[in-house]
């Protein structure tokens, strides 16, 4: 998560943000469009400290409920931060991808987005993650990954199935992080959280071809071949999907057989 930002209480800015009176019938959402254009302008910055919350009301010409209603709509969405106390107030946050995780959990939820959807747009994503990863790839990015790989042999021998689970997502977060591209590792996260709800939900499954792929994978990488490296990740992607597939309709078999007439759902 980003650190709080620096206060700052407006005096230096040199020009001050402009409000005006609301008349809509959700005047909560035109506060929020009015602060999120003050931000776009350049009025407010990361840190700025919004006017006390009686006076921007007055401003805005709305009660101090709609008012706090609008910034607690930009506090979920990670672009205001609300502090108590005397030295509190509301501030223009560094902002955090969290808006955009919650948002893909909920389209997976909904059924918007499936699990065959979700892997496509893994192997396309993680296809310019791989490539930029090699370019940029240092010698304590290379250890990084092979400490990935050693630890979740070790889960593997253990039988500890979350903890493979977790192991194997955070080796495409490494990668992401390569890239030096926030917004590469936000998307990436934000899929990742997705898929850790749905294979915890089929439980344990067979995926020992993914630890000899992994070092293929840092082999390439180590060699400075990123079509190589790209190959072998997207033909384990496709090989895991599989495997997910065959254990949602094993479960699915087996929950006819006994009677429950309750197959597995394809996603969590």
């Amino acid at each position: 998560m980003p650190s709080n930002p620096p206060i700052d209480d407006g005096a230096q800015a040199p020009t001050p943000p402009r409000f005006e009176a609301v008349r809509s019938a959700r005047a909560f959402e035109e506060i929020a469009a009015q602060i999120r254009g003050e931000l776009a302008e350049g009025r407010l910055k990361v840190g700025s400290r919004l006017p006390a919350e009686r006076a921007l009301a007055l401003q805005f010409g709305v009660s101090r409920n709609t008012l706090r209603e609008a910034l607690r709509s930009l506090e979920h969405a990670g672009l205001v931060l609300l502090r108590k106390g005397a030295s509190g107030g509301a501030f223009i946050s560094q902002g955090s991808g969290d808006a955009i995780v919650t948002s893909m959990m909920d389209l997976f939820h909904m059924g918007s987005v499936t699990p065959d959807q979700l892997t496509e747009a893994r192997i396309w994503i993680e296809a310019v993650i791989v490539r930029e990863a090699c370019r940029r790839a240092t010698p304590q990015d290379i250890e990084t990954l092979r400490r990935n790989i050693e630890d979740t042999a070790r889960a593997m021998a253990d039988g500890d199935f979350q903890r493979r689970a977790e192991l194997n997502l955070d080796f495409h977060r490494i990668l992401s992080r390569m890239t030096g591209n926030p917004l590469m590792l936000i998307i990436m996260d934000g899929m990742l959280k997705v898929l850790s709800q749905y294979i915890l939900s089929l439980g344990d499954y067979e995926n020992s071809f993914v630890l000899p792929s992994r070092k293929r994978f840092l082999k390439h990488m180590q060699g400075g071949d990123a079509e190589a490296a790209v190959a072998e990740m997207e033909a384990s992607l496709k090989r895991l999907q599989k495997s997910y597939l065959s254990h949602v309709n094993t479960a699915a078999r087996s929950d006819s057989a006994n009677g429950t007439g309750k197959p597995r759902k394809s996603r969590p």
